[in-house]
């Protein structure tokens, strides 16, 4: 994926650097308390204090820390003394000279780090996006679980599952949506009128059990996957059973397997499918050029436009819509104290990004409800749960700003990054 070849020289990166050590090593004492509000964590009048430094122009960093003794060990998940840690990343499109767009590695299957993702792009600051299929896949854990928009390639579909909140960004405007976005995806063959629906796009297909080693794949009649492929997802396509056909820019065959898994060149596309899948993948083809139609509609049933500049990732449930908390109530290790990772807007147009760090004495985490009340505590409108857990982190220039848990910071899908400068389009 293109990136901006923005670097900012060795001065003020210098500065940056300082600045975000001294988030780190300064203790809260030693700086101001400032006059907000404090956040509805825990008991009434905990000590709470607030440090802000500007990174850019229109881009601030504000460390929260609110209660000021480690929690015993076996009261993370239950104690109301705290403490919590919780960095805030405002950028105010009004002023602020760059644009904020998601990213991921390499390809799109597999994972790196926040902070270099950060440092990759050249960005300013970032922090973790996506849910991912982590380790449930070991030769895709980057993969993308949902939404995944990238300068106006949708390279993952929506799930359809209810649970999924996506956060869409106009990089060009800096303006930022909300929402549960759906998908529907086919194939026409342009000379016999064929159709043939997509089931995914850059996921590998279910092999059905009945259809692991047939002697013919279009023999078998189990219900199967039809995917789309296209170079972003890895150096070469899934392999395994079923039938794999190669496309040329122009969407004209190129070549036809009746196995999966090859390299695709640039500009090329292909179509994968197993089970009854595959002989309805070759009917539809029959030597023809296919049409691929892929459509994002919004909640209200809309089409959304997809364009260059347009970035999206997925997440987890709303916490606030239109000023109000929203998120539902629930049960179970999701629900409890965690890490966590806010993506949302203010009234007046404001994108914030905020980590809270947890699992750790010295900042427990939030529950559901209280990532919720965190955000409207913050003035977020509108605002999403992203991928939290280990994956929680906030980057500054590369740096690690916050705390994530466990014993390393964890490679991830994608990121939100800031990169200063005006958008530019992709390459190619």
């Amino acid at each position: 994926m293109a990136c901006t070849s923005y670097r900012p020289g060795p001065t003020r990166a210098a500065v940056l650097a300082v600045a975000a050590l001294l988030l780190l090593l300064v203790p809260p004492a030693g700086r101001a308390a400032a006059a907000e509000p404090g956040l509805p964590l825990g008991d009434p009048g905990l000590t709470e204090t607030r440090t802000t430094q500007t990174l850019a122009q229109g881009v601030t960093l504000t460390r929260i820390v609110r209660g000021t003794e480690p929690a015993p060990a076996d009261q993370i998940n239950t104690t109301t003394r705290g403490p919590w840690m919780v960095d805030v990343l405002t950028i105010d499109p009004r002023t602020a000279r760059g644009h904020l767009r998601a990213t991921y590695g390499p390809d799109l299957a597999h994972t790196e780090k926040t902070t270099d993702l950060v440092r990759s792009s050249g960005a300013l600051a970032g922090v973790n996006g996506s849910f991912f299929t982590f380790t449930a896949s070991q030769d895709y854990p980057g993969d993308p679980v949902g939404l995944g928009l990238f300068d106006g390639r949708l390279l993952s579909e929506p799930t359809g599952d209810g649970t999924e909140a996506d956060f869409v960004v106009d990089a060009p405007g800096n303006r930022a949506v909300m929402g549960r976005l759906s998908w529907s995806g086919s194939l026409h063959n342009r000379r016999t009128g064929a159709t043939l629906p997509l089931t995914y796009v850059n996921h590998p297909p279910v092999v059905p059990a009945a259809c692991a080693d047939p002697t013919d794949p279009t023999q078998c009649t189990a219900p199967g996957d039809v995917v789309r492929f296209t170079p972003e997802f890895a150096a070469s396509t899934p392999s395994g059973a079923g039938v794999e056909v190669v496309l040329d820019r122009h969407g004209c065959v190129v070549r036809t397997q009746r196995t999966r898994g090859t390299q695709l060149a640039s500009g090329q596309t292909s179509v994968q499918a197993t089970g009854a899948g595959a002989a309805a993948l070759l009917h539809t083809v029959d030597g023809g050029c296919l049409r691929t139609d892929s459509v994002l509609t919004d909640e209200q049933g809309r089409r959304v436009p997809v364009h260059p500049g347009l970035f999206g990732v997925n997440g987890r449930y709303r916490l606030t819509a239109d000023g109000r908390i929203v998120v539902p109530t629930g049960s179970g290790s999701f629900f409890d104290r965690n890490p966590r990772t806010i993506a949302g807007t203010t009234r007046d147009g404001r994108i914030v990004l905020a980590t809270v760090d947890g699992r750790m004495t010295t900042s427990v985490g939030t529950t559901m409800a209280e990532t919720a009340a965190v955000a409207d505590a913050l003035g977020l409108t509108d605002a999403v749960n992203l991928d939290g857990g280990g994956s929680t982190t906030l980057s500054v220039e590369g740096a690690l700003v916050n705390h994530p848990s466990g014993s390393a910071e964890r490679a991830v899908g994608d990121a939100l990054v800031f990169v200063p400068g005006p958008y530019r389009p992709a390459e190619g």
